[in-house]
């Protein structure tokens, strides 16, 4: 043997390479494969459009199918898909998912005239927010503050968990928190590797807790009012069995990341991401106390998120179905009628530039904070951007209305029973192809809607499988913006992630079934 062995390492060959162990691509890279799948698959898919009414919903059973556009009249829908034609349609897709605009017959192209259908704002705004936190970070305000938050629970997060949960579920079902909490990762992640948890474990608080109180929408304005608009009722229509689903599986969620927290916290090596060498990790000993100007940070930092999740509140729509009155602050609606992305951008900006002030970084110290932090959310951006230019190959090859035609006839001539549950099955294919909640109401609704009728289930029914199809696919589907960028934020890999919701997806596919088929029985089905 130990001739052998001398032989061998005389031998002078090189020695063989270790096997390397499949790694799974970035968000970038699995947005890049749907996108081009999605393209790939418009080439087969028959390209059609429904006509649609006044509200500019699809009226069931309208659907035809597109001829190109040299057959095409003048100002009607039409594709080519030659070659050259889709090349082009897949070449521009990100870009219009940046900047397009969506014209009258529905495509989007950064020469049109008509409606922003791009994600510009949200990417100024994923920038704004990764300018503004930097910044509150280099003066070392946040690190202290979670630190002594961490030493005030490290010995039981379990309560600070579920606040936290609840707080993003509430923001959730009233009025589809979802896009807004890309501004909450980074803290959140910071603040659970302090309490000596991992990164999953702050995401899938944001995650589980907003995501599931979105599936559980009660007066979302986004989705189940635009569904119940598009279904011909009002939205306090089966607003009952949407707070007892939003009770039952909020509190479903909030176990399931206690259940993960608490065995990560027993056992480290069972964390599905791992822990990194992030200064946050370490032991939590003597820690100081704030500074004045530390304190005035926070106090700053905190008005900043509280005014973006006051204005995102739409408090008009949720008054006036709600308790029937115009909202008793008029000025106030009037200051945050039309807050969005954009105005939430420019007060992050604004308040990067006021923390770093206060903070004593100096003009130099605060631009180059603020620049550096743009730079490090650029790549959760681009992930929003991509996304988008997913749903833009599709609206520009009109393949949209024909797999919802598809689904359409699917669902026909079913039992009442039976179609609830395959109104909630059709509804998750439809989720994945059109991840914004409003747009997938627009679509399904006015065409589940009559159908519901005539399987003699409540249309109401029908909106709450809607908005929990479409709400569980947000919690997995890669053509999520939020999603994907959450995870891009918190540095978490799409696999890991999926590992670990897995098992709650299945708990809540369950979970949402029953409630559908109890709902049908219950009101006569």
């Amino acid at each position: 043997m130990a001739d052998t062995e001398v032989k061998d390492g005389d031998s002078g060959a090189p020695p063989e390479p270790e096997s390397k162990r499949f790694t799974f691509p970035s968000a970038l890279t699995v947005l890049a494969l749907v996108l081009l799948l999605v393209w790939l698959a418009a080439f087969f898919i028959p390209s059609g459009t429904y006509q649609l009414d006044e509200a500019g919903s699809p009226i069931p059973g309208t659907y035809e199918e597109i001829s190109s556009c040299d057959d095409a009249a003048e100002g009607t829908p039409c594709v080519d898909k030659g070659p050259l034609d889709m090349f082009r349609i897949l070449w521009v897709g990100t870009p219009n998912g940046l900047y397009g605009v969506e014209d009258s017959v529905g495509t989007v192209q950064s020469s049109n005239e008509g409606f922003l259908y791009g994600s510009a704002e949200i990417f100024l705004f994923v920038l704004a927010v990764g300018a503004f936190i930097t910044v509150t970070m280099k003066t070392g305000a946040i690190e202290l503050g979670i630190k002594r938050l961490a030493l005030r629970y490290r010995k039981s997060p379990t309560m600070l968990i579920v606040i936290l949960m609840l707080v993003f579920a509430l923001g959730g079902t009233t009025y589809g928190m979802w896009e807004e909490t890309l501004g909450f990762y980074t803290l959140m992640v910071v603040l659970v590797l302090a309490m000596g948890l991992d990164r999953m474990v702050g995401a899938t608080i944001i995650f589980v807790g907003a995501g599931t109180g979105v599936l559980a929408s009660t007066v979302n304005p986004f989705a189940t009012g635009v569904a119940s608009d598009a279904a011909g009722i009002a939205i306090s229509d089966g607003l009952a069995l949407r707070m007892v689903m939003w009770v039952v599986l909020v509190a479903i969620g909030i176990a399931y990341v206690l259940w993960y927290a608490r065995r990560v916290e027993k056992d480290p090596a069972r964390s599905i991401v791992g822990f990194d060498a992030d200064p946050e990790t370490g032991e939590i000993g003597d820690v100081p106390k704030m500074t004045t100007r530390q304190v005035w940070v926070l106090v700053v930092f905190a008005v900043s998120f509280l005014t973006m999740i006051y204005g995102f509140i739409p408090w008009e729509d949720i008054w006036q179905n709600v308790f029937g009155s115009a909202y008793p602050l008029p000025e106030l609606w009037e200051l945050f009628g039309d807050f969005y992305f954009t105005e939430t951008s420019m007060i992050f900006i604004v308040a990067a530039v006021v923390i770093g002030i206060i903070g004593g970084l100096g003009e130099k110290g605060t631009v180059n904070a603020m620049v550096a932090g743009a730079a490090d959310f650029l790549g959760a951006a681009l992930v929003i951007v991509v996304a988008r230019g997913i749903t833009v190959v599709m609206k520009n090859t009109y393949i949209t209305d024909s797999i919802l035609n598809w689904m359409e006839d699917a669902v026909a001539g079913t039992s009442s029973v039976g179609f609830s549950l395959l109104a909630f099955l059709v509804n998750i294919p439809i989720a994945f192809l059109v991840p914004s909640s409003s747009g997938h109401a627009a679509l399904v609704m006015p065409i589940l809607a009559p159908l519901a009728d005539f399987a003699g289930v409540e249309r109401s029914i029908t909106v709450t499988a809607y908005q929990s199809a479409s709400g569980l696919v947000n919690l997995v589907t890669p053509t999520s913006a939020v999603l994907m960028g959450g995870l891009a934020l918190a540095k978490i890999g799409y696999n890991k992630y999926l590992k670990f919701v897995g098992a709650y997806l299945g708990i809540l596919f369950v979970a949402v079934a029953i409630f559908l088929i109890l709902a049908t029985l219950a009101t006569g089905g």
